[in-house]
């Protein structure tokens, strides 16, 4: 998988016992899982906006939009 860096949300995640920052969309489905079972209702509420506000911001500077 290619690491893209894309939203800027970054966890400190384990693979082959070394330590990677890696943003969330770059995590794979179980790392995802374990970063979200320890936030609140209010910090996936802050991360979901973040999500939102990079999505539209790749939108708008690829010219994307779903019909």
């Amino acid at each position: 998988m290619i690491k893209r860096n894309l939203d800027g949300i970054f966890f400190r995640v384990k693979r082959d016992d070394k330590f990677y920052n890696i943003c969330f969309s770059d995590l794979v489905n179980d790392e995802m899982d374990e970063v979200l079972e320890k936030w609140n209702e209010s910090e996936l509420r802050r991360m979901c906006k973040m999500l939102g506000k990079t999505i539209r911001e790749i939108g708008d500077q690829l010219d994307i939009v779903q019909e």
